[in-house]
């Protein structure tokens, strides 16, 4: 890159950086406000998720669903992330017409940070970027596990809010843990799969048995209607908390190969 070229782009980062910077100062400020509306945009794998956030009462929770990947029988990165570009502008705006607001009465911008798809997070981190830059308002990022644990404590009518210390069990498409909660800030995983995650083992199980995208749901309901000991699959061997999924899923592909059942596409 050119000297001039890169003397450019480090102005045009600290610059950035410097007017975040005195936006996030005013995050102090958030909780003596009486009135705070927060918008909250979540695109870390196939759905793009807006929902706006009033003094912890959820006023909207609007989310586009990707139908493109069933044909592929799993998320395709890429295609999600384009369709994360289509999608974000009208969810947001719809969100927030559903909240009966506008975007200047917003006090903050959340986003996720990770973990997940990189495409698909580039593209939600963007646009809460610039929409917070341009109302000049605080931005806050959000780890992707902590959100699904930290939910438990959204204002909700008939809510069971869990009392501190608890043990959370995550089970997201891409992940499996074992939490500890001292507080709001302190967390400590104790135990999280070491391979794939539990909701991936469901989900390429399903494929393997020619059961439509996402096959996950589907598994879980026939195996209620079916017998646990009709046929019997390789146990992790993991100590302490931790899991282990890959092993299961392919002595499910093994076992399904060699009676011949049903010729698989899985590799």
């Amino acid at each position: 890159m050119p000297l001039i070229a890169k003397k450019v782009e480090i102005l045009i980062t600290i610059e950035f950086e410097s007017i975040f910077l005195q936006h996030n100062l005013n995050l102090f400020n958030l909780l003596s406000q009486k009135s705070i509306y927060i918008l909250g945009i979540e695109s870390s794998c196939d759905d793009t998720s807006a929902s706006v956030i009033y003094n912890g009462k959820v006023l909207s929770n609007v989310v586009a669903n990707q139908e493109i990947h069933a044909k592929y029988g799993g998320v395709v990165p890429e295609l999600a992330s384009r369709a994360h570009q289509q999608n974000i502008v009208p969810v947001v705006q719809q969100a927030l017409e559903q909240a009966n607001i506008d975007k200047s009465q917003l006090s903050a911008i959340t986003f996720t940070r990770g973990p997940g798809l990189m495409g698909s997070l580039l593209v939600g981190t963007s646009f809460a970027k610039s929409l917070a830059l341009g109302l000049q308002i605080p931005l806050i990022d959000v780890n992707h596990m902590q959100a699904h644990i930290l939910a438990h404590f959204i204002d909700e009518e008939n809510a069971k809010i869990p009392p501190f210390p608890f043990v959370c069990l995550t089970i997201s498409g891409g992940h499996t843990q074992i939490v500890k909660i001292t507080n709001h800030f302190e967390m400590e995983i104790l135990g999280e799969t070491i391979d794939d995650a539990v909701g991936e083992a469901f989900d390429k199980s399903a494929k393997i048995l020619g059961l439509p995208y996402p096959g996950g749901p589907l598994i879980d309901k026939y195996a209620q209607q079916g017998s646990p000991k009709a046929f019997q699959f390789t146990k992790p061997k993991v100590g302490d908390l931790d899991f282990s999924f890959s092993g299961l899923k392919n002595s499910h592909f093994v076992f399904h190969s060699e009676k011949g059942k049903r010729k698989s596409k899985f590799y």
